[in-house]
């Protein structure tokens, strides 16, 4: 387990006064001890210069049976009673006395580092262990030469019992010292460090927040040293972070906003082919369920081959490439693609953009049939009326027989080019949007009466019967009485000329809570299914044939689905082939309070 910076820091003021107490002890332990060694040398030496000063008499000395040199043995305890031990040592190394031990027991001292430095310069010195009484013991040698007797060497040893006891004495109070040294150091130590890593602490996690998007600012410590500066320095950082952070995330939400919105299909793809970014309108575009997921090969996702190498081109470096493509069998849709090159640094790639021209191509394809619908139809009668009246400047005008036959069918085609005319001139203002609507209250009742009256005659003409199913109590309806009269008339014209003799119309009508619901059936042909969904194009038939033979041009439903979407309503068919059809259109209900707020025009 990692220790924290507490830990570490009071570890190393710790151990560093650790390591500085313990040499400082061990060079004063040793500095004292050689202070007394010193001092107990000189010591030793003052009583040496005494005992030089009175020596002992080793000539005439007085000699007994059971002692040796009985005069020197008094001299020594003279000069032991300072306390100091002393002996004295003849030049062949045997010991003549000690004022401590017995001279026979004890062995030859000639090897003894003290006494051979006294006989050879005179004096001589040395610490070490003695044999004899076992202890430490600081010895100091000196010759002695009297006249008239050979040389012998006075030592005297000083124990060193008493330089332990007072390093020792030392040493207590040194490391007492050091310990209460030690508590308040290593005290202040720690809660210097408690407060360096306190702070340290903040700053980390201040660094963690911005890492995760919180750019709150620290609060500094005012203490004037570096952490205090980098406090203000990592508030400065995170301030403009934030700014940065915030307008980075403003541009990319309004671009990922304006690519989401977008109908168009936008994608980029890098330099290796695989998409990078995508949005819904290119997931639509290619009928997926979802847009696909970032980084997958672009021919995993996209099946149209000019597309591919449209991305391909520009990825081989052509700075932008423009095609076509189409998707969907039976419902084509048709696509403009455009295909650019992206560099940024050092990175390069493509952006796809697919916009939706299938409008287009409809209008295109509707503005070409409807130039050879209108050629055709015009071409017909035209040819007609032409063909006749030739006929009769030929002669045929002198035929009474022929001749208003001929002038019938003239007059016949020339209604017929007045009625194309003007259902043409009818869509022309509706797709300039300039046909004026008269929107007033009208009775559901009344109005169905009044195009029942004019259909009446040709349907009797034809064995057709006629009824109306009107549920009761009807609403009031919002319309253009002229207006929504020609949509009904003209679903009963259709359901007429597409009903044998002998078949039956109805109208019915019922109110749904906002709408009125007309319905017009017939006992008729009815219609594919394949084609219901295209009958209220514009010159669209079922059967040309039968469509030019009872004059129709082609135009009716499409000015009736025009007229009904203009009220705010709708329309549709059902029907089955043999089993007849019924036309539904839905007008709003009159409204008194939008009435009057706004009249409707």
């Amino acid at each position: 387990m990692r220790l924290n910076l507490f830990w570490k820091l009071g570890f190393a003021f710790f151990a560093l006064l650790i390591a500085v107490l313990l040499p400082v002890d061990f060079y004063a332990e040793r500095a004292l001890r050689r202070d007394y060694e010193r001092n107990g040398f000189e010591e030793l030496a003052a009583i040496a210069r005494i005992a030089l000063a009175h020596p002992p008499q080793l000539i005439n000395c007085s000699y007994t049976a059971s002692r040796e040199f009985a005069c020197i043995e008094t001299w020594v305890a003279q000069m032991a009673a300072s306390g100091v031990r002393v002996t004295v040592i003849a030049s062949n190394g045997q010991v003549l006395a000690d004022s401590q031990s017995d001279p026979s027991t004890m062995e030859n001292h000639a090897g003894r580092p003290e006494i051979r430095d006294a006989f050879a310069k005179g004096d001589g010195q040395s610490i070490r262990h003695s044999v004899t009484i076992k202890s430490d013991l600081l010895y100091y040698a000196v010759r002695l030469s009297p006249a008239g007797a050979p040389p012998v060497v006075l030592r005297f040893a000083l124990p060193l019992q008493t330089v332990d006891r007072a390093i020792w004495e030392f040493r207590r109070r040194l490391w007492l010292a050091s310990l209460v040294m030690l508590l308040v150091t290593g005290t202040a130590s720690l809660l210097i460090s408690r407060s360096f890593s306190d702070r340290v602490d903040r700053l980390t996690k201040f660094s963690l927040r911005v890492a995760e998007g919180d750019f709150r600012p620290i609060e500094a410590d005012r203490s004037g040293d570096t952490l205090d500066s980098l406090a203000v320095s990592l508030n400065q950082t995170a301030a403009q972070l934030d700014g940065t952070i915030r307008a980075l995330t403003e541009e990319r939400n309004l671009s990922s906003a304006i690519l989401a919105s977008m109908v168009e299909g936008v994608a980029v793809v890098n330099s290796s082919e695989r998409l990078l970014f995508s949005n819904e309108g290119f997931a639509e575009i290619l009928d997926l369920d979802m847009p696909p997921q970032s980084g997958k090969a672009l021919v995993e996702v996209v099946r149209q081959t000019e597309l591919i190498e449209a991305v391909r081109g520009v990825l081989k470096g052509e700075p932008r490439v423009e095609t076509e493509i189409v998707t969907g069998t039976l419902r084509q849709h048709f696509f403009a693609v455009t295909v650019a090159s992206v560099r940024a640094a050092e990175t390069s790639g493509a952006v796809i953009v697919l916009h939706d021209i299938t409008e287009l191509r409809k209008l295109e394809r509707v503005r070409r049939d409807f130039v050879a619908n209108v050629s055709h139809e015009l071409r017909t009668p035209l040819t007609a009326i032409q063909g006749f009246a030739e006929t009769l400047l030929a002669g045929a005008i002198d035929d009474p027989q022929n001749r208003l036959h001929f002038l019938e069918i003239i007059l016949e085609h020339s209604r017929r080019l007045a009625r194309l005319t003007e259902d043409l001139l009818m869509l022309s203002k509706m797709d300039a949007d300039r046909l004026e609507l008269e929107i007033r209250r009208l009775g559901v009742s009344q109005f169905v009466e009044s195009c029942i009256e004019t259909t009446q005659r040709p349907a009797a003409e034809k064995d057709l019967r006629i009824s109306v199913n009107l549920q009761q109590p009807l609403p009031d309806i919002a319309a253009d009485r002229r207006r929504i009269a020609e949509v009904l008339q003209n679903l009963l014209d259709n359901a007429m000329q597409y009903t044998p003799s002998g078949g039956q119309i109805m109208i019915s009508a019922s109110a749904n809570g906002t709408e009125v619901i007309f319905t017009v059936s017939d006992t008729g042909i009815g219609i594919p299914r394949a084609d219901q969904s295209r009958i209220f194009e514009r010159f669209y038939r079922v059967d040309v044939a039968r469509s030019r033979e009872v004059g129709g041009t082609g135009l009716g439903l499409s000015i009736a689905k025009h007229l009904v979407e203009v009220h705010g309503g709708r329309i549709w068919v059902e029907s089955e082939v043999g089993q007849g059809s019924q036309f539904h259109f839905t007008v709003p209900i009159f409204d008194p309070e939008r009435a009057a707020v706004r009249p409707a025009r």
